[in-house]
């Protein structure tokens, strides 16, 4: 048996690792890649296997850089099935039709406009393709072995993180190999922490805060700040959010925030279609989550939802201060760009992320202090303040993979560090091997690793 690195090996985007034994291959998620450009267009290239060489697809959670390929995966070939927790489906449900649209619409766009070197400009897939890889989900129970064929078996491990975010255990012909996923935080308000795992033959763990620890401030007071000192100066808070989990996170800690009067009169609005289907299934799904449905509905009712373009074109007009939460968490495509474009420029405003900003993106620029960027073809000044209140991040910092790591009653045969930028993922192995004494390596793209 051996294990093939496609994805997320020296970067923190396009989560995909192959599974092969005597010809059988399961794939464990089908990300996009993210970021610095060489790795966006990995996402063109011809998948390393053929698709319809794959018997099955197992999937950690929803996100897209562990999902987003899915709909071209399928487009091209694929048709087995894809194995996943019941919030995983739901979302991705919303997601992939979401990024297909999304992708229609900017290839459409930038055809329009003329600023494509492509002509004209096609989207990666389309909303067929998306329709094409939903028919193919089948979910699962967390917690219960699965037996998928003979000789392999799964189980799904509540990793927190979001909503159906799952860890992954694999036992295949007497190996048990297990996958981190994106591990999720301790005390986390929305969903329960990460469920101890007593071990593995061979374990994959992501890494993307892997060399840092979050600031210990309390994340709604943080929140506060920043929101009062731009509506002081008569300015709006744009939030680049991401539209499953962060989106809904943000919702919770502003309905507090206006429970305790702290944010009365202080408008809120979420502009994604995206964030607000997926605040719907947060709010009805209990598997778990911390809060109760109708804490979760007085969350998601915070905001005023906006629904249509002429409507968030609107946003841009108004003059009165507010907070605009909108989709991507990263600035890499959607609303919030139109929005960027309209309140970057004015130093009154305050352009807000809440997490890890991959290398490449507008958000790493941004939160890096550059204060020009580029959209849809054209520049931008960036006058605005611009914060990243990390704390808020649905990810476990590096502490809290060590103290997870910590539940493994023997040490794997070999620990695979993946899912983060190359210094984060270096860190934390010198540190799982110095600290835990075990044997661990981080994989490089495309590199093939047997499983004795």
């Amino acid at each position: 048996m051996k294990i093939q690195f496609l994805g997320a090996a020296g970067t923190v985007t396009g989560s995909r690792y192959l599974l092969e034994s005597k010809g059988e291959r399961i794939l464990v998620d089908c990300g996009l890649f993210q970021g610095l450009k060489n790795l966006r267009l990995r996402n063109w290239a011809p998948f390393p296997v053929k698709p319809k060489a794959i018997s099955a697809v197992l999937l950690t959670h929803a996100h897209l850089d562990h999902s987003g390929y899915l709909p071209a995966l399928a487009r091209d070939g694929f048709h087995g099935p894809i194995y996943c927790s019941k919030g995983t489906r739901d979302l991705c449900k919303i997601l992939l039709a979401d990024s297909a649209h999304l992708q229609e619409q900017d290839a459409e766009y930038a055809n329009r406009r003329g600023f494509s070197k492509h002509h004209p400009a096609l989207p990666l897939y389309d909303s067929q393709d998306a329709r094409r890889a939903m028919r193919l989900f089948s979910s699962l129970a967390c917690g219960k072995n699965h037996e998928l064929r003979e000789g392999v078996a799964l189980r799904l491990h509540r990793a927190g993180h979001i909503l159906g975010a799952s860890s992954l255990e694999v036992n295949w012909k007497g190996r048990r190999i297990v996958f981190s996923g994106d591990l999720g935080r301790y005390g986390d308000p929305l969903t329960v922490d990460p469920e101890p795992i007593d071990g593995a033959d061979y374990l994959i763990v992501e890494s993307t805060y892997g060399d840092r620890l979050h600031d210990r401030r309390d994340p709604k007071e943080a929140l506060r700040a920043v929101i009062d000192r731009t509506i002081a100066r008569g300015g709006t808070v744009v939030i680049p959010a991401f539209a499953v989990g962060r989106a809904q996170m943000l919702l919770y800690y502003l309905e507090q925030l206006k429970a305790d009067g702290r944010l009365a009169n202080v408008p809120v609005y979420l502009n994604s279609p995206m964030a607000a289907a997926a605040s719907e299934i947060f709010a009805k799904h209990d598997d778990g989550q911390r809060l109760s449905e109708d804490e979760r509905r007085r969350a998601v009712g915070v905001a005023k939802y906006v629904e249509s373009v002429d409507e968030s074109k609107a946003l841009n007009e108004d003059e009165t201060p507010k907070v605009i939460l909108s989709a991507s968490g990263m600035a890499t495509g959607g609303r919030v760009l139109h929005h960027l474009r309209k309140f970057a420029p004015d130093p009154r405003n305050t352009i807000l992320f809440t997490g890890f900003q991959a290398a490449g993106t507008r958000g790493a620029a941004m939160v890096a202090g550059e204060r020009t960027i580029k959209m849809h073809g054209e520049f931008v000044p960036v006058r605005a303040e611009v914060e990243n209140l990390a704390m808020l991040s649905a990810h476990a910092d590096a502490d809290e993979i060590m103290r997870w790591l910590r539940n493994f009653s023997h040490p794997p045969r070999m620990t695979f560090v993946t899912h983060g930028e190359p210094t984060a993922a270096d860190t934390l192995r010198r540190r799982i091997q110095d600290e835990r004494g075990w044997r661990v390596m981080t994989p490089d793209h495309l590199q093939s690793v047997t499983l004795s």
